[in-house]
């Protein structure tokens, strides 16, 4: 029996377009929509006649506002282009133990423990692996640091493949259908490219990225599945 799939499958391509669409002009309007305001405000206070003593400070903070949006929306755009030109990786052998050693010291917040595993060498793009756990490390310590919990990285061998697994004691994941739509946060100082860029990571090397909560804890775990 064959079904033809390719109307379902433009359905769903439609509907994870329509989300980076929505996440995207929230993003943009977001920075657009004050710039306007202010823009209109400075214009009505030049428009006054005589001007009001205190102009200077008030045209000063305005188009300091104005600048501050428009450099928030710099960092978006320049946040869209790493998603977009993630380059394929360059593969070498990468002793797995070492690099996760350096992501957990580039992790000044809390101490993340590392939970040792076997010896392991992986063929990888040892800097794309390590953005990819820095995400995953960054977002884990966020969730603990909710809760005064702790983050924990370890990995194991499973088959001819390696599990690299984050976890955390915070509040777990709430709205798990939008965790790895672009440029989606609910974090005040967030890109919403993280995990994107994690997920994307692990499938330019043939391995997947898979985010749940804890089955007999609270919190959530990463798990990053990579080819030996």
């Amino acid at each position: 029996m064959l079904t033809d799939l390719s109307r379902t499958l433009r359905e769903e391509e439609r509907r994870a377009w329509q989300r980076l669409v929505r996440v995207l002009g929230h993003e943009m309007n977001n920075s657009l929509a004050p710039i306007k305001s202010l823009a209109a405000s400075l214009e009505s206070l030049l428009r006054r006649d005589p001007l009001p003593a205190d102009w200077k400070d008030d045209a000063s903070s305005g188009l300091n506002s104005i600048a501050s949006r428009a450099d928030s929306l710099s960092r978006f755009l320049q946040a869209y282009t790493r998603l977009t030109k993630l380059p394929p990786p360059q593969k070498h052998d990468v002793d797995l133990a070492k690099l996760v050693q350096r992501v957990v010291d580039l992790e000044p917040r809390l101490k993340v423990q590392i939970l040792p595993g076997p010896k392991t060498v992986i063929r990888a793009d040892a800097a794309q692996i390590e953005q990819a756990l820095i995400n995953l490390v960054h977002n884990a310590v966020d969730a603990a640091l909710e809760t005064h919990g702790d983050v924990t990285l370890g990995w194991r061998e499973k088959g001819n493949c390696v599990e690299v697994l984050v976890e955390d004691d915070g509040p777990g994941i709430m709205n798990p259908a939008n965790l790895f739509v672009p440029f989606f946060t609910t974090k005040p100082d967030g890109s919403g490219i993280g995990l994107p860029l994690s997920r994307q990571i692990a499938e330019a090397h043939d391995g997947t990225l898979v985010l749940t909560n804890r089955q007999n804890a609270t919190g959530a775990q990463a798990v990053l599945r990579l080819p030996r």
